[in-house]
């Protein structure tokens, strides 16, 4: 189990990170128009998608193919949500799915609700890449240095937004749109977890919920994706809104992507078992 202090959530490297809170706090006395809203939530959901077909599906997990041109993309296009950079994610996120919900897990809700939704992503105690975990990619020198420089994507980001609409672009395409993604990002470590059914028996407390699917496009059918790891697509059903799976899907039909990875026929047919008391 992890002993966290409030001096985890508020290290000199995270600094940013609250600063960004500020700053869209901010947005909402200062005059704007509806473009940028928009922006905002435009920008949400693009790189939503690449955290989760990119950061989550294909760095962590391996479910589909691509080429080393567009692996280089999809990684520069997710690390403009400010999450660190893709091999630091994926390693995390591997070494999470090894020990989920165990002492050795590193943001199991058993540590405790602030802890498990960001307490281990400020805290420093993890800033460092494991490699190790990561060998297949960390081979490539341009992921290699992404990850070291994760912050180019987001001042690139912020540059462009600049150039386009002024400081108050930025600060609804950047500021407000990469708060509500961190949050909506961290509800899966956090409240999938403890809210929602279990149509799996799986060894950890992994649980669906269509209104965390709905936010994150797919990753709220996350006690699917506990029991499937490695298959593609997190919603097994009509109802089970995928829309991170529709979009790989449709880059599969123009060749961006490949060897896309599905479910047995015997998990299209499970239903909930158990609610979240």
């Amino acid at each position: 189990m992890h002993n966290s202090s409030w001096r985890d959530y508020f290290k000199w490297g995270t600094s940013p990170f609250w600063v960004f809170h500020g700053l869209a706090l901010s947005a909402l006395f200062l005059p704007f128009e509806a473009k940028h809203v928009w922006t905002a939530v435009g920008l949400y959901f693009f790189r939503m998608f690449f955290i989760t077909g990119g950061y989550h599906r294909y760095f962590s997990h391996k479910t589909y193919s691509t080429s080393r041109f567009w692996q280089f993309w999809i990684a520069f296009f997710a690390m403009s949500s400010s999450q660190k950079g893709a091999l630091w994610w994926a390693a995390h996120h591997r070494h999470h799915h090894a020990f989920s919900d165990q002492p050795q897990d590193l943001h199991s809700p058993k540590d405790g609700f602030w802890w498990s939704h960001m307490g281990w992503f400020l805290s420093d105690r993890y800033g460092k890449t494991e490699l190790g975990l990561i060998a297949d990619f960390a081979k490539y020198p341009e992921l290699r240095w992404l990850d070291k420089n994760w912050w180019v994507p987001v001042a690139t980001l912020g540059v462009a937004l600049k150039i386009i609409g002024g400081w108050t672009m930025v600060n609804w395409g950047l500021c407000v749109s990469t708060v509500f993604l961190w949050h909506g990002t961290f509800t899966i470590n956090s409240l999938s977890h403890v809210w929602g059914s279990r149509p799996f028996k799986t060894s950890d407390t992994s649980r669906n919920n269509f209104w965390l699917a709905l936010i994150t496009l797919g990753e709220g059918w996350h006690n699917n994706h506990h029991q499937f790891p490695r298959v593609t697509r997190n919603g097994f059903h009509w109802w089970q809104i995928d829309i991170t799976y529709y979009v790989l899907k449709g880059m599969e039909t123009v060749g961006l992507v490949w060897d896309l990875k599905h479910p047995p026929a015997s998990a299209m047919e499970q239903r909930p078992l158990q609610k979240a008391s």
